[in-house]
């Protein structure tokens, strides 16, 4: 008589279930809170890791995809080794490198799970619950809250007009496919949410990089998903809009004409602003390129290197020491040299090319690559903790859906016996 086997203590399908959740938990968490996000991550990755297999590590490391981000982050360790800093400093600043290797363990989690689209519903979901919050506190003033700021519940102007930008071209893609499918209700209720979102970067907290990931944006959506009379709509719609927020919204005009107004302070008196002060980081970050073009000054080195550059200096010249040289591209090479910045824009073009698809959750991938492209020509993004962390969860779960659909025998493989 054989007795019936008593359910292991492992449970492969329940730690997946669980970190399918926890993977929705992090994303709406993102918008709201670091710490929370920060637990989140450090939860998803015990519960996710024991569910993975070696076959599938060594399938994602096959991959352009996957393999850059990894190789990006093997470039910051090696860079530890030639830094002319601390070693507490090299460890701070090869921590921006770790989030990276979250995106391939994405992709496997996502190419076995058919329950991505809950990631970006809740992300959707705590995006429209801060726009209410966002409104409630410019309506009501809220000095009480302890942010500070006008209309900004949690973190800054910058972060929630980024976060609200991924959520328009979402709701814009989502509309032209109710459209289609003549769903108007559904159709008006995603352009109103999209509009709400945009006036609230118009009126309430406008982020300037923002503006310009909305230009870019809009053009490839025009490229994407329109024809001639649709493309004409678009920028009639388009010139409308930002025509009545340019004449309705003197905080709008305030903070694209001090772009201008900056930039003559700081070529006349060299004086200390947002924009003269870029112009500095950018002129140091090319010079400290120079001095070691092909590996750069070692990882951790930038924050030694900008207070060592601002000593005897005045004016813009003598901003404050940062760790962030707000350029992406200027952020890595100045640590890891040209070949750190090659990998990273081959990463970034590796990413373009996994969303190259008609459907939504492609679309959803592109907007999350271009912004953060766009984005990290005036900061840097990827190395920003929500920015950074937006960036891998939306293209890991959203690449790893898309490697799914394009090998299902490969992700129906996944569910066989371990190696």
């Amino acid at each position: 008589m054989t007795t019936p086997a008593r359910p292991g203590f492992f449970n492969r399908a329940l730690l997946t279930r669980a970190a399918d959740a926890l993977a929705v938990a992090v994303a709406i968490s993102l918008p709201w809170s670091t710490s929370a996000t920060s637990i989140l991550v450090i939860v998803w990755l015990a519960v996710l890791l024991p569910t993975l297999r070696l076959a599938e590590l060594r399938r994602e490391l096959t991959t352009a995809a996957s393999l850059l981000p990894v190789l990006l982050l093997l470039l910051g360790v090696i860079g530890m080794l030639w830094a002319d800093v601390t070693w507490i400093e090299r460890w701070k600043g090869l921590d921006s490198f770790f989030k990276l290797l979250v995106i391939p363990l994405l992709f496997i989690q996502y190419r076995r799970s058919d329950r991505g689209l809950w990631v970006f519903g809740g992300y959707l979901a705590a995006c429209m619950a801060l726009l209410v919050a966002s409104a409630f506190l410019s309506i009501t003033a809220g000095p009480w809250w302890p942010n500070h700021i006008y209309g900004v519940p949690v973190k800054n102007e910058a972060t929630q007009s980024g976060e609200f930008v991924t959520c328009i071209f979402g709701l814009l893609f989502l509309a032209m496919e109710f459209y289609e499918r003549r769903r108007h209700v559904l159709m008006i209720g995603a352009l109103a949410a999209a509009l709400a979102m945009a006036a609230n970067i118009f009126y309430v907290a406008t982020g300037r990089t923002a503006l310009v990931i909305i230009f870019a944006l809009l053009l490839l959506f025009a490229a994407k998903k329109l024809r001639a009379r649709g493309i004409v709509v678009l920028s009639a719609g388009t010139i409308l809009i930002g025509a009545i927020g340019w004449m309705s919204s003197p905080y709008l005009r305030g903070r694209i004409v001090q772009i201008w107004t900056d930039f003559q302070s700081y070529e006349a008196s060299d004086a200390r602003n947002s924009s003269g002060e870029r112009v500095e980081f950018a002129k140091k970050s090319i010079a400290f390129i120079r001095e070691a073009p092909i590996i750069g000054h070692g990882t951790g080195s930038m924050p030694a290197l900008f207070t060592k550059s601002a000593i005897g200096q005045t004016g813009a010249a003598a901003a404050a020491a940062t760790t962030n040289p707000h350029n992406q591209t200027f952020a890595v090479a100045i640590q890891l040299g040209l070949i750190g910045a090659a990998v990273l824009w081959a990463m970034w073009i590796a990413h373009l090319l996994l969303f190259r698809g008609p459907g939504l959750v492609e679309w959803i991938g592109l907007v999350i690559v271009v912004q953060n492209i766009v984005g990290s020509l005036f900061n840097s993004h990827l190395f920003d903790f929500t920015q950074g962390w937006v960036y891998v969860f939306g293209v890991g779960v959203a690449g790893g859906m898309v490697l799914k659909r394009q090998s299902p025998k490969a992700a129906a493989g996944s569910a066989g016996p371990a190696p």
